[in-house]
C-alpha cells in the first residue's frame, strides 16, 4: 500500500532547486536489517536529488540488489559501506540523527524537520558537510549512535503511531530539505573558517580520553561513560577547525606533561 503524505508535500520541486543544496549531503543508515527499505531509501535519494548514501553495518550482505530501487541502482551500487558509525561520520561536520522522542531523553538539540533546513543550508555556505543518519527499523539510533550526532530531527508524526518505516522517513526528510532549498538558494555563502570534522573531534576526544587517564581522572570502569560524553560535549560546542587543532595541541602538551612527569617520579 502507498503512504499518502500531507497536501502541502504534492508541491512539484524543480531539480535545479534540490541541487543547489543537496550535494554535500550524506545519507547514513545504520544498521538496516531488511534490503527493500534501503533500495526504498535510495529510491528517494534519487527522487530528490541526493547522490551520497552511506550503509553503516548493513544486517543483510546482498543488500546492494534490492529491487525496491527503482530508478536509482546506480546510487545503490555506488554508496558507501563502513563497519562503524564513526568511519562514516568523519568528514562530515553537522551529523543529524533522526527518530522519535516517544521512548527517549534526547541528550542533543531536538529541532523540528521544518526547521532543520535553514541549518543544513549555513553548514553547507561555511563550507561544511551534512550528514542525515536514520537508524535500524527496529529500535532507531541508539543513545551510542547520537553521541556523534549534533543534533537530533525528529519528524512530526501522530502519537498514536510516532514510528515510520524507514524508506517514508527518508523520503519525508529529503523533501523537506529539497523543497526548502527554494526559499534560499540564492543565498550569498557565509565567509567563515570551516567547521570541524566529525573524525577531528573523534581525534580531539581519544587525546582528551588519554589526557584524563594520565591524570587519573576517572576509574577505568567510568571509560565508557567518559567517552560518551566527551563526543556530545565536543559537538554541543560547535568548534571550527582551527580551535579543534588549538585545543588538540593543548591537550597533547597537558598529555606529554604529565606522561614524562611520572617517568621522573
Amino acid at each position: 500500500m502507498r503512504a499518502s503524505l500531507p497536501a502541502h508535500y504534492n508541491r512539484f520541486v524543480p531539480a535545479a532547486a534540490t541541487t543547489a543544496l543537496v550535494k554535500p549531503v550524506d545519507v547514513v543508515l545504520v544498521s538496516p536489517r531488511n534490503p527493500l527499505n534501503i533500495g526504498a531509501a535510495a529510491r528517494a535519494m534519487a527522487n530528490f536529488g541526493f547522490d551520497s548514501l552511506t550503509v553503516v553495518a548493513p544486517y543483510a550482505p546482498h543488500w546492494r540488489e534490492a529491487r525496491s530501487a527503482v530508478g536509482a541502482p546506480d546510487l545503490l551500487q555506488n554508496a558507501t559501506e563502513h563497519a562503524s558509525i564513526s568511519e562514516a561520520l568523519a568528514g562530515c561536520t553537522l551529523v543529524v540523527g533522526t527518530g522519535t522522542l516517544t521512548h527517549r531523553k534526547a541528550e542533543q538539540r531536538v529541532v523540528s524537520l521544518p526547521a532543520l533546513a535553514p541549518m543544513v543550508q549555513e553548514e553547507l555556505a561555511r563550507g561544511g558537510r551534512v550528514a542525515l543518519v536514520f537508524g535500524p527499523e527496529k529500535h532507531g539510533l541508539t543513545r551510542d549512535d547520537l553521541s556523534w550526532c549534533h543534533l537530533l530531527v525528529e519528524i512530526p508524526t501522530d502519537p498514536r503511531q510516532p514510528s515510520m518505516n524507514l524508506g517514508q522517513a527518508v523520503a519525508v526528510c529529503l523533501y523537506e530539505l529539497a523543497s526548502r532549498a527554494l526559499a534560499t538558494q540564492d543565498t550569498v555563502p557565509v565567509q567563515a573558517m570551516p567547521p570541524a570534522s566529525s573524525g577531528g573531534l573523534d581525534l580531539l576526544a581519544s587525546v582528551i580520553e588519554e589526557t584524563m587517564e594520565a591524570a587519573r581522572y576517572s576509574p577505568r570502569s567510568m571509560q565508557s561513560a567518559n567517552q560518551h560524553d566527551i563526543r556530545l560535549l565536543l559537538r554541543r560546542l560547535a568548534l571550527n577547525e582551527r580551535d579543534t587543532r588549538r585545543i588538540l595541541g593543548l591537550f597533547r602538551r597537558i598529555l606529554w606533561r604529565l606522561r614524562n612527569d611520572l617517568k621522573g617520579s
